[in-house]
């Protein structure tokens, strides 16, 4: 494990622990945010008064767009307009969202007051994407990630008000577009159920290199 210093490099991201925990401090400017993405690392904490924490995962859960799964009624939901899905109609209504949505298992959030202000700054500098699902004019569920103009967008966070808003938010963004590799991070049952899947972060890592 590294401790950060005002100069904006990251150390090898095969240095991580055994829970991918590679680097402490920093700060989340553009320069250093950027430079993470392109190396396979992204920032995870908890608290604004915290010390940023860096991760570099192994294995690396991503999902290859031509292996996305959808299931028979999203079919069906998709096919009857349920959902209306815009891309960057309201980025920062999106990662509010995100960062109030309750999840299993965690009591708190990693969305903090200065990780909205960073990835809205992104967000205004053509780095950071927002897909939002409306419903009568409603938001109800979106989400937002990393496009990093090689192919691979790092999904950050979703959030979910009514039944698979999310999911529709996903599959329609990854029809709708042409990226060779979704970056999921860590495991979640629900993006596996949506064919993502574990790989090693060598290969992970060879994918960003690639563009």
């Amino acid at each position: 494990m590294v401790f950060l210093t005002d100069k904006i490099e990251f150390p090898n991201p095969n240095r991580a622990d055994s829970d991918g925990l590679l680097a402490i401090g920093g700060d989340l400017s553009v320069q250093r945010l950027l430079l993470a993405y392109k190396n396979g690392i992204f920032p995870w904490f908890n608290d604004d008064k915290d010390l940023i924490l860096w991760w570099s995962p192994n294995p690396r859960f991503i999902l290859f767009p031509q292996r996305l799964k959808v299931s028979k009624s999203m079919v069906q939901i998709l096919r009857n307009k349920d959902f209306t899905v815009t891309v960057n109609k309201d980025f920062e209504a999106v990662i509010s969202e995100c960062s109030i949505a309750k999840r299993e298992g965690q009591a708190g959030t990693w969305i903090t007051n200065e990780m909205i202000k960073a990835y809205t700054n992104l967000h205004r500098l053509g780095y950071a994407t927002s897909v939002e699902v409306w419903q009568k004019d409603i938001l109800v569920g979106g989400l937002y990630g990393i496009d990093l103009g090689n192919g691979v967008f790092c999904g950050e966070s979703m959030f979910t008000k009514v039944s698979n808003a999310s999911k529709a938010a996903f599959i329609t963004f990854l029809q709708n577009t042409n990226y060779k590799l979704i970056d999921c991070q860590v495991y979640t049952k629900h993006l596996a159920s949506l064919g993502a899947e574990e790989i090693e972060r060598s290969e992970f890592l060879a994918y960003l290199k690639e563009g």
